[in-house]
């Protein structure tokens, strides 16, 4: 194997389009698609100059030529796609939510251990400039105690019941699809919560609408979120501490800019960065380094955590009586 892993990408769909754009971009390598149809596999080989174009799921993850696999199928198609490409001998980065459940990604991490591959959640924020600069700054002690984090991830999406974002039996709503990121978030910046609250609102079809939470630690942090796929609010987060917050602009999980503002309202540090594309190459660059390293899990985002924030995911669905098709 060279340096550079061959890359194999699982699903034909919009995000897998806006990922294999930014590795193309950042000159990583990109040997094969794979799709359900022929045509659809070939499109997208002709628009990214990919070599080998598969019309199964199965024959990418057959390839030899193929080192990792980008699972970008619809939620409830990620544990299977995964579990196919670690059967097959293939390292995996596996879109978020990592899988439906916690059930699903305990047997899904289980497996990648007994192979000895990786699997690595595609939360691709926690790997972007400003967020590894935003973790420097707390580990200085820049803001002092850490005690709150405000976050949300609102958009404007469809209101087309057949589409993905409302079809409850695609893992649709807005919990999976959008809060996912500022619960993610929390979860880097507290762990896991002691206490959960969840409040939501649905749509006709049954998916959620909006999900608003509030999370207690055990140190005594707060964080809040709002996840709704029917409005478009500010999508910001700020961090508080005792000596100083961390403000960052919108979009806060896309590559953008923030301030440390002081207790006395200062900005003592104003963050800016150029990113090439949309910033998503970064979390293959981490899984390349992994793969190198002989890792089968990140520091940044391990599978230990992936499974807990599943686990979150798990008993705000049970308080706001969220259920998929096949549960």
């Amino acid at each position: 194997m060279s340096d550079a892993l061959r890359w194999g990408i699982l699903a034909t769909g919009g995000i897998a389009h806006l990922f294999t754009n930014d590795l193309v971009l950042n000159g990583f390598q990109v040997q094969a698609v794979g799709s359900r149809s022929q045509a659809s596999a070939d499109a997208f080989a002709a628009q990214f100059g990919i070599p080998s174009a598969h019309g199964s799921y199965e024959a990418l993850v057959a390839d030899p030529d193929v080192d990792i696999v980008y699972v970008s199928t619809p939620h409830p198609l990620h544990a299977a796609a995964a579990a196919a490409a670690l059967e097959a001998g293939k390292h995996v980065l596996v879109e978020k939510p990592i899988t439906l459940n916690a059930a699903e990604a305990r047997r899904l991490y289980e497996l990648a251990e007994s192979k000895n591959l990786l699997v690595l959640e595609a939360m691709w924020t926690r790997f972007l400039p400003h967020m590894v600069r935003i973790r420097e700054i707390l580990a200085e002690g820049t803001l002092g105690d850490v005690h709150t984090l405000l976050a949300d991830h609102t958009q404007l999406l469809s209101s087309d019941p057949a589409h993905r974002i409302n079809a409850l039996e695609l893992g649709g709503g807005a919990l999976l699809d959008l809060g996912i990121y500022p619960i993610s978030f929390a979860s880097a910046l507290f762990g896991r919560p002691e206490t959960i609250q969840a409040s939501a609102t649905f749509k006709e079809t049954g998916a959620d609408a909006q999900v608003a939470t509030i999370f207690r630690y055990a140190g005594g942090q707060i964080a809040t979120t709002l996840s709704a796929s029917d409005t478009k609010g500010p999508n910001r987060a700020t961090i508080l501490g005792t000596k100083a917050r961390v403000e960052i602009d919108h979009v806060w999980y896309s590559p953008t800019t923030f301030r440390v503002i002081n207790s006395a309202n200062e900005v003592i540090e104003a963050f800016t960065s150029e990113v090439t594309g949309r910033g998503m190459h970064f979390q293959a660059a981490e899984a390349e380094q992994l793969v190198h390293a002989g890792k089968i899990t990140s520091e940044v985002l391990s599978a230990a955590e992936s499974i807990a924030i599943m686990e979150t995911l798990d008993e705000i669905r049970a308080q706001i009586g969220l259920r998929y098709p096949g549960e």
